[in-house]
C-alpha cells in the first residue's frame, strides 16, 4: 500500500473522512465528508506531518521555504517543517496573522523572512481565497510562490467547469499537490468490499459533479 492509500485509511480511522449524507457549501448532498480539523491530538498530527512530507518530497518541486495561511495552515506548516527536517530537508517557515500587528515587529507575517521559492501548505482548497491571499503576501515579501500542498483534492467542479484546484493552477501557474485525491479514495474503496455501497454513492456523485485529474 502506497502512502496515499495509507493516508485514506488513516483519515477513516481518525473519523476525519466519513461517509453518509453531508451538505456542502454549494448546497450539494455529498456522500462523504473530510474535516482535517479532526486531526486534533499529538499522535494524529505527527502521523499527518509524515504524509505531508512524503507528498512534498515525492513531488520533486524545488522549495526554499514554507508558508501556512491562517488559521488552519499554521499548525500544518509547523508540523510539515518538523517532518521534512527529520527527512533531512530543514526549511524555514512563516505564516500570517489575520489582523496586522501595529506594535512590536508589526506586520502580518510571523516566522522566517520569505525568500526564494515558497510552498503554501493548507488543508483543502474550497474557493481558493486563502491561496490568493497567500500568493499576494509571498509576492509582496519579494518571494515566489512555487506550489500548494493540501490534504485531499475532491476533484469537484466549482461554479464553472473547473475545480477549485484547477482554477488555482490556471490562475497562478503553480502546481497543487494533494496527499490524496478522489482518485485515490476510489481506488481504496474498490479494494474494500465492505465499502461497496459507499463506492457506488461516490461514483454517482462524481459523475454529476466531478472533474478529470489535472494535467
Amino acid at each position: 500500500m502506497d502512502f496515499r492509500q495509507e493516508f485514506i485509511e488513516f483519515a477513516l480511522a481518525q473519523n476525519v473522512l466519513r461517509f453518509g449524507e453531508f451538505k456542502t457549501k454549494a448546497g450539494r448532498l455529498s456522500p462523504y465528508f473530510f474535516n482535517a480539523g479532526l486531526f486534533n491530538d499529538g499522535t494524529a498530527l505527527d502521523r499527518l506531518s509524515q504524509f505531508y512530507a512524503k507528498a512534498i518530497l515525492s513531488s520533486g518541486i524545488a522549495i526554499d521555504a514554507l508558508f501556512g495561511p491562517a488559521y488552519k495552515g499554521i499548525p500544518l506548516v509547523a508540523i510539515s517543517a518538523l517532518a521534512l527536517a527529520r527527512e533531512g530537508r530543514n526549511l524555514p517557515f512563516a505564516y500570517n496573522r489575520k489582523e496586522v500587528k501595529d506594535h512590536g515587529e508589526g506586520g502580518s507575517l510571523v516566522g522566517a523572512t520569505l525568500s526564494g521559492r515558497v510552498l503554501i501548505i493548507d488543508d483543502v482548497i474550497s474557493a481558493g481565497t486563502s491561496v490568493r491571499e497567500s500568493v499576494e503576501l509571498i509576492r509582496a515579501a519579494g518571494a515566489t510562490p512555487c506550489g500548494v500542498v493540501i490534504a485531499l483534492d475532491r476533484m469537484e467542479r466549482g461554479t464553472g467547469d473547473l475545480s477549485a484546484v484547477q482554477e488555482v493552477q490556471r490562475d497562478y501557474g503553480i502546481p497543487v499537490l494533494a496527499v490524496a485525491t478522489l482518485d485515490d479514495l476510489m481506488a481504496y474503496l474498490r479494494e474494500r468490499p465492505d465499502f461497496k455501497e459507499n463506492e457506488a454513492a461516490i461514483a454517482r456523485y462524481r459523475q454529476q459533479y466531478g472533474v478529470a485529474r489535472c494535467p
